[in-house]
């Protein structure tokens, strides 16, 4: 499972599609006369691009139009044009999200995908200026050459602006923080169409919001971020056998954390025969092998080892162009997710359940993103250490998710937006609890007052 944005993230930026609610297109006016700035860039169904820009990677939709545009200016147009039409908008960096809200039936989206530039601002700070509709595979291979990487989801296909308001749990979590810990400064269209420069000192509260809430401010089209010196990272395979008891996965969370923040791991659970396999994945920030072994040993002693595998690779290959695809829908679902602190008897046996039932993953967390006081982003969770995360697929739907889900609920501290499909008031309240949450909604209401770019809860 990729760490998808939201934007609840669509991996776009912000974006507050509704649907219709039979899911059909929505009827509503004709489209009105395409203004100058925008000719050749709004794409409709007669089109031959339509079919490859219509839906997200986990929804098929059928939008009246997909803009296209390529400068901040023309997304100041396309937002102007697409108010006129009276339909509902959404904003689509990536479209990887799982919340399927980077399009909507009959309404209009504004697609991201031209404006994709990666720049090196200042390689004595590590300071890059990427727009919001590059994938993160091409600003992995952009920053290649200058020996930089920004840990960013992983995916190469996910979309810079969905991950990048949302939180970016990547795979350097424990070592690097969130991708939002290291944004510096933000370029946001207002709903009003004003065109904001955004960071710690100007427009504080917007620099806030925009950080781990931002789906309901604007449209963020670019991100000034520092990356970290990195050129080539240690990746262990390893796949054990998971005892029932949920102890393989108390033992895992042990080596977590006692070990050295370089190492981040992510974890699926998978039947295997009578028993469950816990596919691990460790990633270490550094360039020696020398380094990565003794980090990744004792990893190999939480249970049964059936298979494993250390090799040394270059940064951009755990987010490969290789992933670069369409997407049209293909990978339908539904996913919610939770924070554990600590991985008691409890918790684990719980997780073990639950993936009886549901595709169930792990992601190490604490270290680096830690260090960040809870007030500083709207992303609040700054205690946690792990990541459950849940998901089912067709031809099962809701009923078996919450069933799964059920023995994890009231043992969880929070939740991250770019793995919750469902969006809602109980969904918006586990990811910003309290006074967090009071402060997304005041900052939402501040800059769209109208609600234009408002997620559904």
């Amino acid at each position: 499972m990729k760490d998808h944005g939201h934007p609840v993230t669509s991996t776009v930026a912000p974006s507050a599609a509704r649907r219709a609610p039979t899911g059909r297109p929505a009827r509503g006016p004709a489209l009105g006369p395409v203004p100058a700035e925008l000719a050749g860039r709004v794409v409709t169904s007669g089109d031959r691009r339509y079919a490859q820009l219509r839906s997200t990677y986990t929804r098929r939709a059928s939008p009246a139009a997909v803009l296209l545009p390529r400068r901040t200016a023309e997304v100041v147009a396309a937002l102007a044009y697409a108010r006129q039409q009276g339909r509902p908008i959404a904003v689509r960096s990536g479209g990887h999200g799982l919340a399927g809200t980077s399009s909507v039936d009959g309404g209009v989206v504004l697609d991201l995908s031209g404006l994709n530039r990666v720049e090196v601002l200042d390689r004595a700070t590590r300071l890059v200026r990427v727009q919001a509709g590059a994938r993160w595979a091409e600003v992995a291979r952009s920053l290649a050459p200058h020996g930089l990487a920004i840990s960013s989801g992983d995916h190469g296909n996910v979309g810079v602006g969905g991950l990048a308001t949302g939180g970016g749990v990547g795979w350097l979590v424990r070592s690097y923080g969130l991708t939002i810990d290291h944004v510096r400064a933000v370029e946001v269209v207002l709903a009003d169409g004003r065109v904001v420069r955004a960071d710690a000192t100007t427009e504080p509260e917007l620099f806030w919001a925009v950080r781990g809430a931002g789906a309901g401010v604007g449209i963020v089209v670019a991100f000034e971020i520092e990356a970290a010196e990195l050129r080539q990272v240690g990746v262990a395979q390893l796949a054990v056998q998971a005892r029932p008891d949920g102890s393989t996965l108390r033992h895992w969370a042990d080596v977590l954390r006692q070990a050295p923040r370089e190492l981040s791991t992510a974890v699926t659970l998978t039947p295997y025969g009578h028993g469950t396999v816990m596919s691990l994945t460790a990633v270490v920030a550094a360039e020696s092998l020398r380094r990565v072994r003794p980090l990744v040993a004792p990893l190999r002693e939480i249970g049964k080892l059936l298979d494993d595998r250390i090799d040394l690779m270059p940064y951009p290959a755990l987010v490969p162009t290789a992933h670069l695809h369409a997407n049209l829908g293909q990978q339908p679902g539904l996913t919610t997710n939770g924070l554990l602190t600590g991985m008691d008897a409890g918790p684990a046996r719980a997780v073990m359940r639950a993936a009886g039932r549901a595709v169930i993953q792990l992601r190490s967390v604490g270290g680096a993103v830690n260090d960040v006081a809870p007030e500083q982003t709207a992303y609040p969770h700054r205690h946690q250490d792990t990541l459950v995360v849940a998901s089912v697929f067709p031809p099962q739907g809701a009923a078996v998710l919450d069933a799964a889900w059920r023995a994890l609920a009231g043992r969880t501290d929070g939740a991250y937006v770019n793995f919750e499909s469902r969006p809602g008031r109980a969904a918006f309240d586990r990811i910003y609890p309290g006074r967090t949450g009071k402060r997304v909604l005041r900052a939402w209401r501040r800059y769209d007052p109208a609600g234009l770019f408002r997620p559904r809860w």
